[in-house]
């Protein structure tokens, strides 16, 4: 498919994918999320892909919902136009996906970096919930995973006041796992993606399924599900691979069966 808002590309075993509207900031329109979610879909069903990188500008990453697009809509035009739902996307992707944030990620932009497994920042990334300005509040998750990564009262703040954190607040609370500095960010960010594209397929997935199921589930409800997701990976031609290559003092060959 060739794509007109973003850009897609092979990196070794790590997919990247560029937001590419920069005359709008980035800003996020039904047509770019139609691309994106489709980008993530194929990188996720590519065998040859380990995990993903979403990046923006140096300058933005995202700076909100496009808003000239979303103004003159009504209720339902929203609902039937499944703008938010589309977020529902990336949560359903299976790989790993870190988000690679520089300047701005504001709005529907935060939202999207919050929506990946993992974010890394650069010195002069922004992030922000500015959606009480424009008498609403964030609709993609922001009032959700915002609270779980940095806690009630720095949310509320965020969300009911505007309050925008820097890369280095970003780190202290906990929403962010590295800083770097500008010109290192996007290396950063696929290095980790790398690193972990290398690693067993099925033993990630579980993995991701199994942290992400610490949010949405009860401790006795969590613990279960990481039971049987361990167990299950007993039943994988990678699981004997690894354990023998451990035990041989070698490098495990993984299948992803």
């Amino acid at each position: 498919m060739t794509y007109k808002t973003i850009l897609s590309e092979k990196k070794d075993r790590v997919g990247l994918i560029t937001l590419n509207r920069p005359d709008a900031m980035n800003a996020l329109n039904g047509a770019l999320l139609i691309e994106l979610i489709d980008a993530l879909s194929t990188f996720d069903a590519d065998e040859e892909i380990g995990a993903i990188v979403i990046a923006g500008s140096e300058r933005v990453f995202a700076a909100g919902a496009d808003i000239s697009e979303m103004s003159k809509m009504s209720a339902v035009e929203m609902l039937t136009s499944s703008f938010v739902e589309m977020f529902d996307g990336i949560r359903d992707i299976k790989k790993p996906i870190i988000a690679a944030v520089s300047g701005y990620a504001l709005g529907g932009g935060c939202e999207l970096a919050m929506s990946c497994d993992m974010i890394v920042a650069s010195e002069k990334a922004k992030f922000g919930q500015p959606e009480i300005n424009l008498g609403v509040i964030p609709g993609a998750g922001g009032t959700q995973r915002l609270t779980r990564a940095v806690g009630k009262a720095i949310a509320m703040e965020m969300v009911l006041n505007n309050r925008t954190l820097s890369a280095k607040e970003a780190l202290e609370f906990g929403l962010v796992n590295y800083v770097v500095p500008v010109d290192e960010y996007l290396e950063k960010a696929l290095k980790l993606a790398k690193r972990i594209s290398v690693r067993a397929p099925l033993a990630l997935r579980q993995a991701k399924d199994s942290v992400n199921k610490a949010y949405e589930l009860s401790l006795t409800e969590a613990l279960e599900f990481e039971r049987r997701a361990f167990y299950f990976l007993f039943t994988t031609e990678d699981q004997k691979e690894g354990m023998t290559a451990f035990v041989e003092k070698r490098s495990a060959e993984w299948q992803g069966k």
